[in-house]
């Protein structure tokens, strides 16, 4: 019985940037991760438990190149994961066209980087997936951070967003947008736990315009050290205006 989906079109690439790290099989990759006290898709079974099982099993394999290659620290060790995801990628395919699997290594790369200091989701019909992995990055990823990184899961729906924050623990922010104005209020903010979850913020968005500036304040948050969002919100809306004045070039110059 194949140990993943698309078994047959990933086993060749897999085995061969195994075999340049000197890792015979999958096998081994495995047993490499287990020596060293690690149960991989153990963890991530309990970080996202409806995730396909060549999900567990490429992280397996990225954390043996990982162990292979004497990563010490863990930004380097999450690039060093991003190519056993990327070696899971069907020859071919858009993923692999695009390196997806080493993109999400180093993303994972610089979300363990002191340098990073707030991470934002962008989710959408699969929120609920979205929610797993915000919860997973608010505990995991700040056992090795100096400073807590701070998340954010961001352009659901409003009823969604409260009903995901109350699922999951996280910290609904209700807000208002200003249509008038083009300004985004913050109504109140409901915190569902006492833990790390609660550190999760959940926003909802009405309407494109709406979600466009959530898009906006998430640029902003990353440039900045504020932490009161009613203080980062007017430096947010230059970003929307100036976005909306070039699309507004754009459909002049197609319309002439």
């Amino acid at each position: 019985m194949a140990l993943f989906e698309g078994y047959e079109r990933r086993i060749d690439q897999i085995n061969a940037v195994l075999n340049s790290y000197g890792i015979s099989s999958i096998e081994e990759a495995e047993k490499i991760t287990k020596d060293a006290g690690l149960d991989v898709y153990d963890q991530v079974k309990k970080i996202q438990p409806i995730c396909f099982e060549n999900a567990c099993w490429a992280y397996t394999v990225g954390a043996a190149i990982a162990i292979k290659k004497g990563c010490t620290r863990a930004a380097d060790a999450a690039a060093a994961i991003g190519e056993g995801l990327q070696a899971f990628c069907i020859p071919g395919s858009v993923a692999d066209h695009r390196k997806v699997g080493l993109g999400h290594g180093n993303l994972g790369k610089m979300l363990l980087e002191e340098e990073t200091e707030c991470f934002c989701f962008l989710a959408g019909h699969e929120s609920f997936a979205a929610a797993e992995g915000a919860i997973g990055i608010a505990e995991k990823a700040n056992k090795v951070r100096q400073k807590p990184l701070r998340v954010i899961l961001n352009g659901l729906g409003k009823d969604a967003a409260q009903i995901i924050s109350r699922i999951n623990g996280f910290t609904f922010v209700e807000t208002q947008y200003d249509y008038k104005a083009a300004k985004l209020n913050v109504v109140y903010e409901k915190a569902y736990s006492n833990g790390l979850r609660a550190t999760v913020k959940c926003y909802g968005a009405d309407d494109v315009r709406e979600g466009t500036f959530m898009r906006a304040l998430k640029q902003t948050l990353q440039n900045s050290d504020e932490i009161d969002l009613r203080k980062v919100f007017p430096k947010a809306t230059d970003s929307v205006v100036e976005l909306l004045c070039d699309k507004y070039k754009m459909v002049g110059s197609a319309a002439e």
